[in-house]
């Protein structure tokens, strides 16, 4: 699998770099926060991180003035299992390098996705990353085994936390697992063994041997 830069032409379907944040206070943060022994952790907002200066600029100018949280994903990966996405761009930096695995929205055909239409992309350290909202993403994989990831997740206010209570009307309301949070699960995960909506076809991608 190649693995791309966001400095690529290729990666502005998905997204884009964003320019004039100071994200020191921020990484240094994110490194206080130990790695889990194994796996992937994830929260939807942190305090010390929120408490970071640059709260207010990704607020401000990332997302308009709109509420918004930083919470973080963290540990060690290098496979696919799930994509979600958003109604919303979710904005991603890095402590140090690290991989997305990403699809696009209008890629899913009767829904489901084939991993074949999945490109990787390589995020330098500390290069805050516009996601857009009809991108596909989920964990970043890490560059380093023995490093793992440390990577910024800010969204809007609440989203990925507990699901709205409705009856499903519709295929997409199925695919819904958290709070503005859409679900497509492989299924060799552990999602799709959990019960989440099994919308990913084809291989369950690792980079393992690409790194």
């Amino acid at each position: 699998m190649t693995i791309h830069s966001v400095y690529e032409p290729v990666f502005r379907p998905y997204g884009r770099v964003l320019e004039g944040y100071e994200t020191d206070e921020l990484l240094k943060a994110m490194e206080a926060i130990p790695l889990p022994g194994e796996g992937v952790a994830y929260e939807p907002g942190i305090g010390s991180l929120e408490a970071c200066g640059i709260f207010a600029d990704f607020r401000d100018r990332a997302y308009g003035g709109m509420p918004i949280q930083i919470g973080m994903c963290w540990g060690h990966n290098t496979k696919l299992n799930c994509l979600e996405y958003h109604r919303d761009s979710e904005v991603n930096l890095g402590t140090g390098d690290f991989i997305l695995l990403l699809a696009k929205q209008e890629e899913i055909e009767n829904g489901m996705l084939d991993t074949e239409k999945v490109k990787a992309f390589r995020v330098p350290k500390g290069v805050p990353v516009e996601i857009y909202a009809t991108t596909l993403h989920y964990a970043p994989c890490h560059t380093c085994p023995v490093c793992g990831f440390r990577v910024a997740v800010v969204l809007p206010k609440g989203t990925n936390t507990e699901k709205p209570a409705f009856e499903p009307a519709c295929e997409e309301d199925r695919r819904m697992t958290a709070r503005n949070k859409w679900l497509l699960a492989h299924p060799d995960s552990a999602e799709a063994k959990s019960g989440a909506v099994i919308g990913l076809r084809g291989l369950n991608l690792d980079i393992k041997e690409e790194l």
